[in-house]
């Protein structure tokens, strides 16, 4: 058994049933210079036989996570653990299709003590060490070590109200310090030198990644959507790049066109002075598109291009996670985005207008859309709604108000569709998300892992909702001083991102043309003959589909 290695002089291709549609993917975009951090990669393979506990596979882990951090410290330059050039790394899972979420990832692994007195001493940032301190504590107690992460949160909160900031992007390198060293004192009685050891943090964090394999929502979402015949996890390593680092540094998630309607323009989410965690996880709501645009114009015209450019080479929509560091772009993922159905149609025919796939590809893509059920649903009308969040997923949905993916449950199977209200996006909903006709959350982002979960069902979602305060224990919720309890109904529009009391009447129309487009494909007339081309203008080449030729 071989690592892969992404980065360096290495291009060499390889398959997403090897090592993942992760790494696979980032063996692409490295072979195309773009800017990817190295990273080295453990193969599906080993996935099973770790989990099983096969002696012979455990020696190989141990062997190819030292063979595979040599080969990163001579790329970067640095030393894992280091007290001078300290490497840290992610550990990153990957199977050969997507599953946005559900599988585990730890950032900052080798963040050991010496490894903080290392990023000071050279960057001279203490705040961004101690800032990597914390975030490590906490994603490894979490993820490795299955603690339950509220007392963390907890504290943490206690801490910005008592410094008087508004969130931890405000705590200063003295209270990051604190912070750390408490958290610290709270687990140290599960520290089999751990702590300190940035070698056994690797090899626990790549073991946990294998395992999430088998969690309860990855094997859920396997189950909701039919890939019980996939084998497993890949484990993907790769050097960290900071986005926590300042407001010259962030994290965000980009599609290339607009996954809700299919809108021909980019889709970006930024958050500034974070890691790509505080995105996908949908726990901060981003600064917006023209923020970015205005703080970083030159960053921001170069993602644009670089969208556009992964779009032409995998020929499909993409969705992107990059990190700022310093005024650096860095790309960390790509892979096909999840969308509606709606927007599903319109990205097939515009590619294909565009000559980036051919009709029968085309067709292959919307095999699993049921054409003769689609339907675009509006508001028979729209008088004031009751808050405005952040249209994440298109569409609108009515249903009875649920806070957790138990009461979603129980109503749902009582025969009543049901709107899933939640604080944030968390991917432990899946079953929730499952049986809801739409979602509601008080933060996040369009670009959310759970958001897009959301898209690929179907379903209306709306995020971001800052007027909407959750209390479980009384099934109820406050929004915007109305309060709504469990079982009442709600109106949502994933468009707008309005909500509204009560059940609003609705009226369901059909994308006609874009239907009989389609229907013209499936007649036979045109098929393979149309090839991915640049000599043909796209108007020309529509008119020439719409002919049937």
């Amino acid at each position: 058994m071989h690592i892969v290695r992404i980065g360096g002089v290495s291009t060499e291709q390889h398959s997403a049933d090897a090592i993942g549609a992760k790494a696979a993917n980032l063996a692409r975009m490295a072979a195309l210079g773009l800017p990817v951090p190295p990273a080295f990669v453990l193969p599906v393979k080993l996935c099973a036989a770790i989990i099983d506990g096969d002696a012979h596979a455990e020696r190989h882990l141990r062997d190819r996570l030292k063979e595979g951090i040599e080969f990163l410290e001579s790329a970067t330059g640095k030393r894992f653990g280091d007290v001078r050039q300290p490497l840290l790394v992610s550990v990153r899972s990957g199977a050969a299709r997507s599953m946005p979420g559900m599988l585990d990832t730890v950032l900052d692994v080798g963040c050991t003590s010496t490894a903080v007195q290392g990023l000071i001493r050279s960057g001279g940032r203490p705040r961004l060490a101690w800032d990597c301190r914390r975030r490590f504590l906490e994603s490894y107690t979490e993820t490795v070590l299955g603690l339950d992460p509220g007392p963390f949160a907890a504290h943490l909160a206690e801490l910005i109200a008592s410094e008087g900031v508004t969130d931890d992007r405000e705590l200063d390198s003295e209270a990051l310090e604190r912070l750390a060293g408490d958290q610290q004192a709270m687990i140290e009685d599960r520290d089999d030198d751990w702590l300190e050891d940035a070698t056994a943090q690797l090899d626990s964090a790549a073991r946990a990644v294998y395992r999430s394999w088998m969690s309860e929502r990855a094997q859920a979402y396997r189950r909701l959507q039919r890939l019980d015949d996939l084998r497993g996890t890949a484990v993907t390593v790769q050097a960290m790049v900071f986005g926590n680092g300042g407001l010259s540094s962030g994290a965000g998630v980009a599609f290339s066109r607009d996954p809700s309607t299919g809108q021909p323009q980019p889709m970006i989410d930024l958050v500034l002075d974070a890691q790509g965690e505080d995105v996908v996880s949908g726990r901060r709501t981003p600064d917006t598109e023209e923020t970015f645009a205005r703080a970083m114009p030159t960053i921001a015209a170069a993602l644009k291009e670089i969208l556009k450019r992964l779009e032409r080479e995998f020929g499909d929509v993409q969705d992107v996670e990059f990190t700022i560091e310093d005024g650096k772009l860095w790309i960390l993922q790509t892979r096909s985005a999840k969308r509606t159905p709606r927007a599903a149609i319109r990205i097939a025919i515009d590619l294909v207008n565009e000559g980036l796939m051919t009709r029968s590809e085309a067709l292959q893509r919307l095999d699993g859309i049921d054409l003769a059920a689609l339907v675009q649903v509006s508001l028979a009308s729209a008088d004031d709604p009751v808050t405005v969040g952040i249209g994440a997923s298109g569409g609108i949905a009515v249903g009875r108000a649920a806070f957790c993916s138990e009461s979603a449950q129980r109503l749902a199977a009582a025969g009543d569709p049901v709107i899933l209200m939640r604080p944030d996006t968390s991917t432990a909903d899946v079953a929730g998300f499952a049986v809801a006709a739409g979602i509601v959350t008080s933060v996040g982002a369009r670009t959310a892992h759970a958001a897009l979960v959301a898209r690929q069902m179907g379903k209306p979602c709306v995020v971001g909702c800052s007027g909407m305060t959750i209390d479980g224990a009384a099934d109820r919720a406050q929004l915007a001083g109305t309060t709504i309890s469990g079982s009442d109904w709600i109106t949502i529009d994933g468009d707008s991102g309005k909500l509204y009391l009560g059940r609003r009447e609705t009226i369901a129309t059909r994308p006609e043309a874009e239907l009989a487009e389609i229907a013209s494909w499936r007649s036979g007339t045109g098929d393979d003959h149309l090839r991915k081309s640049k000599a043909v203008p796209p108007r020309t080449r529509r008119k020439e589909m719409q002919a049937g030729q």
